[in-house]
């Protein structure tokens, strides 16, 4: 069973990838926080390959069918959205950026709101909104050392070769031990979480349509316990004491 105090902030890059990647947790955690990183509107009504896929005219419309998207599905999870102001980067001018310091200092003032027990992010694999995610939790965490951090595995890209190991080897590089979390679900809530899962994820329709059939298996697979493959992070602990020892002196 899942603690009923817990108090759960997860960091999604889009409105999508937390209900991919754990939406089971969500399932499993009622009154959990999902905060989206790149949920901005771009100002102009500009057209991209890829909302073009998804069946949208201009950005305008395709974030507004996505934020409906991304409602309907947290609310069958009773998660509640938090949408931070960054563009996705397919909104992006080639030499535009946006800030990591701006979205740290976010995800730094939303940890403060919402005072979570356990903060959830990804590993940032693969995709290039990823991995600016990732580096900004990694950060806001560390101004929050006694928060509980976990990553989620990114959905869709867990699997390229290499990535998850790459991860982790950076960050022991940085003095972050990783060590996998693996929750004691009941078979009965564990089926139940994965159902309610199934059905948040049907709510993403324009991107299950662009990812086509078989495109988005991996995130129904159900081979390991709940398909759900999480990271516990804690600093070195040589790396603690060592500043501890620079504190005292």
């Amino acid at each position: 069973m899942i603690d009923s105090y817990l108090r759960l902030l997860v960091v999604s890059p889009h409105f999508d990838d937390t209900v991919f990647s754990c939406g089971a947790l969500l399932a499993a955690t009622p009154g959990a926080t999902v905060c989206t990183v790149f949920a901005a509107t771009p100002p102009d009504a500009i057209v991209t390959d890829w909302d073009r896929q998804c069946g949208f005219q201009d950005a305008h419309q395709a974030m507004r069918a996505q934020q409906a998207e991304d409602d309907a599905a947290l609310a069958v999870l009773d998660a509640r959205p938090l949408r931070l102001n960054f563009l996705d980067s397919q909104y992006l001018r080639q030499s535009a950026n946006s800030s990591s310091r701006s979205i740290v200092q976010a995800l730094s003032a939303t940890i403060r709101d919402i005072q979570p027990t356990m903060l959830h992010i990804p590993p940032g694999l693969f995709h290039s909104d990823h991995a600016l995610a990732h580096e900004a939790a990694i950060e806001a965490w560390r101004t929050h050392p006694s928060l509980q951090c976990v990553a989620y595995e990114d959905c869709l890209y867990r699997y390229m070769d290499g990535l998850v190991q790459t991860r982790i080897a950076e960050l022991a590089a940085r003095d972050i031990v990783a060590t996998p979390v693996l929750d004691p679900f009941d078979l009965e809530g564990l089926k139940r979480a994965l159902e309610l899962k199934c059905a948040a994820v049907s709510h993403y329709a324009s991107q299950l349509r662009t990812f086509g059939h078989g495109g988005y298996d991996d995130v129904f697979t159900s081979a390991r316990v709940d398909a759900e493959v999480r990271t516990g992070f804690r600093p070195c602990t040589a790396n603690l004491m060592k500043q501890q020892h620079l504190r005292s002196d």
